[in-house]
């Protein structure tokens, strides 16, 4: 598929404040692009948007909530005067094993990262149809497959890669191109701060090859990029995740068989473990809803 200059285009992205955002703004910027940041975390934004290669703004904004991101693209529209490209990709994560997990913590994990991805294509959807631009929401290898102690984010990258395929086919004849990026275990604050828990490292070491190993941020990043140069239906930050796709029917009973060996593994370790808000974005999302920073992450 061939690419599209990005020079002088505007895109906008979601927790931009660190990980793949951050990277995102950095690597499109050197392109030309001029680059709106939302995010939880003003300070560390006003920190990229100042590192930028080309001009940039940043808004402090929770995604799940309509008011503020109405808001938020308004006041972008009005501030560069069009909007090319949105990438969907602020995020939070959770684990541990379903019976022993905090709702509220499970509920949020859906509300950001399947409401507030929504949210946020109904807040910019009206600026790309202007332009017939290209909405990237970033999902992840827990959208083709389900794991074990991460109920909440599996079912929430999952339901975010079947409403973005849903939204493709609704506005694709309007000029708006819609695509879903996938990543692994890529190495973010969000997978470090899971690492932290002893639980959940070992047995993310314990998963099938390739789907074990932590991989670098930059080449994933460079994909992504790639993808939204082609405007593409399907981008991998992995190479091998392309490949899942053809066998993913397969992988819930092999993940399942996996998974119920592994918790007899763990036995007791299990019982009572309870990782909240992982990362740096889950402890800022923690922060602007009650207040409290959350405590080790």
């Amino acid at each position: 598929m061939s690419r599209v200059s990005l020079e002088g285009r505007v895109a906008v992205v979601t927790g931009a404040a660190r990980g793949v955002g951050e990277l995102m703004a950095r690597k499109l910027s050197a392109r030309g692009v001029r680059v709106a940041l939302v995010g939880l975390e003003p300070d560390e934004l006003k920190q990229v948007s100042a590192r930028l290669h080309s001009d940039s703004d940043h808004w402090h904004a929770d995604v799940t909530d309509h008011e503020a991101m109405a808001r938020v693209a308004a006041e972008i529209k009005e501030r560069f005067g069009k909007v090319d490209i949105v990438v969907a990709n602020a995020g939070v994560a959770t684990g541990g094993p379903f019976v022993d997990s905090d709702p509220d913590a499970w509920r949020r994990v859906i509300e950001v990262n399947l409401i507030g991805s929504a949210v946020t294509a109904r807040a910019f959807l009206p600026a790309l149809l202007e332009t017939r631009g290209y909405l990237l929401q970033i999902a992840s290898l827990a959208a083709l497959t389900p794991a074990p102690m991460m109920s909440a984010y599996c079912a929430s990258k999952s339901g975010v890669e079947a409403y973005a395929h849903s939204l493709r086919g609704e506005v694709g004849h309007r000029g708006v191109k819609v695509g879903v990026g996938y990543l692994s275990w890529t190495d973010t604050d969000m997978v470090r701060g899971a690492d932290r828990d002893d639980v959940m490292r070992e047995l993310r070491q314990r998963l099938p090859w390739p789907s074990n190993k932590t991989y670098p941020l930059g080449p994933a990043v460079d994909r992504l990029v790639e993808g939204v140069e082609r405007r593409a239906a399907h981008v991998y930050g992995q190479w091998w995740l392309r490949g899942m796709q053809g066998v993913r029917g397969y992988l819930p009973a092999v993940i399942g068989t996996v998974g119920q060996r592994e918790m007899r593994r763990f036995g007791d370790r299990l019982d009572g473990l309870r990782v909240g808000l992982v990362g740096a974005g889950g402890a800022a999302d923690e922060q602007r809803r009650t207040g409290a920073t959350t405590v080790g992450k």
